[in-house]
């Protein structure tokens, strides 16, 4: 027999009664029943009971066992008594009667539960995060990123992908956050760059000519944690295409990703391809953000118009631009309603939210509320033309600058869709938004600057666009891009875009954002000088795996997604990192550390 297993904990069933088996694994819970001892043993594969009386030579051994001790236990497998077997575990049908057992290894008093749903502080659970993965929730959603994982690699395959790695030192590059650095010993004074995606190695895959490349990237950049975005390294599923329109990279992105959700959606409902194409001007008038969650139905609307027009006395909204936010069966709320949307409007630095509930008034609709009163008929019909309202819905408005008030009307939709039950939480609903402006302008520094990725070929005659004064912010500020994101559920998976493959393209591009010829010539030196010696035309995107696994897990934080996570400070509580180095270290380094000045 082996020394520790002839089966696992989740392995046995009702025609193993009879036979006698070793199995190992941790003490999940330990139950004294009026002599007998009951132990559920738990490894990675499942739980199974185990049982011991009294008057066993071994009693007294395993009634030292606590929660957590790893041990091994020999016996018959015997069916349970009638009325005992456990329906909600596949071993229910029977257990173990122990024979034997060699204890393993022993546990301290635990600093967090391992058995049940108790939640501990996020400091705890990441400190102790080896005893946290214990946890039935966390260790099946980790299983469950690798079974994903499996699945999407075995579709790119099946699509005709090869999967290739890159560089992890490489050069910094201005890829939108801040770069890790490591300091190279060989070279005084010089950096590597950790990536923060492979974005320059797979384009050069692509003059490589080695077409349909994949991988599972590793990416680091250093920026603040969210909830949606882990601090310092992710994964992300990195794929780039040569000879290829925007339409060739999603009809081979959407049968992977649709194919993935739908097989570990466990019935949930996935929104078929093709998936539905958004312009970035359309989202951010309708949903006021890039990556509208469309399982809530409410679409913003315009309504600048009417509240400029003659018949409309309401003056506050006058120059203005207004967004109106329908929110559909609203009217018969209570005014606390209203006044806490209004509130909640303040708390997010806006004026506030003016409002209308639509009535049945002889088969007709009319308006109440505070700004009901300023519209004539016809501006009011105007009104529900525009937000398709009907008797019994409300509509809110968010008036101010375009920027300010689509962004106000995108949180409202959101509160709106979420207060009023609005949302199917077991959906998934994808769209790709397209047509990303290719610069935009940055009011703090009263400059050009891109305002998605820099390496996207614009939406405009080539020869035209090398013509281009820098100077015409006009012309500049209303070039498209071929960028796209693909959102699912309200959440940003990947950003991408057809590549802009032509040299003097490229440079020109950069130009225009500030950069001079030769600072673009030197930092991106690699990928102009192999796009100098024939590149496709090639495009890619890069959906996160971790965002992937959050949402098919139904998780709302990446942290319960990924093994070894770190806190919000971008520090790793287990392993003491970030650490303070040697003295010799730094030498080595040819580094001097000097601590910031301290805060007055």
């Amino acid at each position: 027999m082996h020394a520790y297993r002839t089966h696992t904990c989740g392995q046995l069933r009702k025609s193993d009664v009879g036979a006698t088996v070793r199995i190992s694994g941790w003490a999940h819970r330990v139950r004294d029943h009026g002599g007998l001892l009951f132990i559920d043993l738990r490894d990675h594969y499942g739980i199974t009971q185990v049982v011991i009386e009294p008057e066993s030579p071994v009693f007294a051994k395993v009634a030292e066992a606590r929660s957590e001790w790893v041990l091994t236990v020999t016996g018959p497998v015997v069916e349970r008594i009638a009325g005992t077997a456990n329906n909600d575990l596949p071993t229910g049908a029977i257990e173990i009667r122990i024979e034997d057992v060699q204890i393993q290894s022993q546990a301290g008093e635990l600093p967090l539960p391992v058995a049940g749903d108790q939640e501990s502080p996020e400091d705890t659970r990441l400190r102790y995060r080896f005893l946290d993965l214990r946890r039935d929730r966390i260790h099946k959603n980790i299983v469950l990123r690798s079974n994903i994982i499996t699945s999407i690699r075995r579709r790119m395959v099946a699509q005709g992908f090869t999967e290739f790695q890159t560089p992890i030192l490489t050069a910094s590059s201005p890829e939108g956050a801040r770069d890790f650095l490591v300091a190279s010993r060989l070279h005084p004074s010089k950096f590597y760059a950790l990536p923060q995606a492979p974005q320059q190695f797979k384009q050069l895959i692509m003059v490589a000519g080695f077409d349909r490349y994949f991988q599972i990237a590793p990416c680091f950049r250093d920026e603040d944690a969210r909830a949606d975005r882990s601090p310092g390294e992710f994964y992300q599923l990195d794929l780039e295409m040569s000879f290829v329109t925007q339409d060739d990279v999603f009809a081979a992105v959407e049968p992977v990703l649709h194919g993935v959700f739908e097989e570990f959606a466990n019935g949930r409902i996935v929104s078929p391809a093709p998936f539905p194409r958004i312009s970035y001007s359309d989202s951010m008038l309708k949903y006021g953000v890039d990556k509208p969650d469309l399982r809530n139905p409410i679409i913003s609307a315009d309504v600048s118009d009417v509240f400029a027009r003659e018949d409309v006395a309401f003056k506050a909204f006058k120059g203005k631009t207004v967004r109106a936010i329908p929110a559909p069966g609203a009217a018969s709320q209570p005014r606390s309603f209203f006044d806490k949307l209004n509130e909640w409007a303040r708390g997010e630095g806006a004026a506030g939210l003016g409002y209308i509930q639509f009535e049945d008034e002889n088969g007709a609709i009319s308006g109440k509320g505070p700004i009901a009163k300023f519209l004539s008929a016809e501006a009011l019909s105007a009104l529900i033309a525009k937000t398709g309202c009907k008797a019994g819905d409300a509509v809110f408005f968010a008036a101010d600058k375009e920027e300010r008030a689509a962004k106000v009307a995108g949180l409202a939709r959101i509160k709106l869709g979420n207060d009023l039950g609005l949302i199917k939480p077991g959906d998934f609903q994808f769209c790709w938004i397209v047509d990303f402006p290719m610069y935009e302008w940055n009011e703090d520094e009263k400059k050009i600057d891109f305002s998605h990725n820099p390496f996207s070929m614009p939406q405009f005659d080539h020869e035209a666009f090398l013509k281009l004064d820098a100077n015409d912010k006009d012309t500049i500020l209303g070039i498209k891009a071929y960028q796209y994101d693909i959102v699912c559920n309200g959440i940003e998976l990947s950003s991408g875009a057809i590549r802009n493959h032509r040299p003097e393209v490229m440079l020109k591009a950069f130009e225009i954002a500030g950069y001079s010829r030769e600072e673009t010539e030197t930092k991106f030196s690699g990928m102009l000088n192999a796009f100098r010696y024939g590149a496709p035309p090639h495009g890619g995107t890069a959906p996160g795996i971790d965002r992937i696994v959050m949402l098919i897990a139904g998780e709302e934080n990446l942290r319960e997604v990924t093994m070894f996570p770190m806190n919000q400070k971008a520090e790793d509580l287990m392993m003491n990192a970030p650490s303070e180095v040697s003295a010799k270290q730094l030498r080595e380094l040819h580094i001097r550390v000097v601590m910031p000045e301290p805060k007055a």
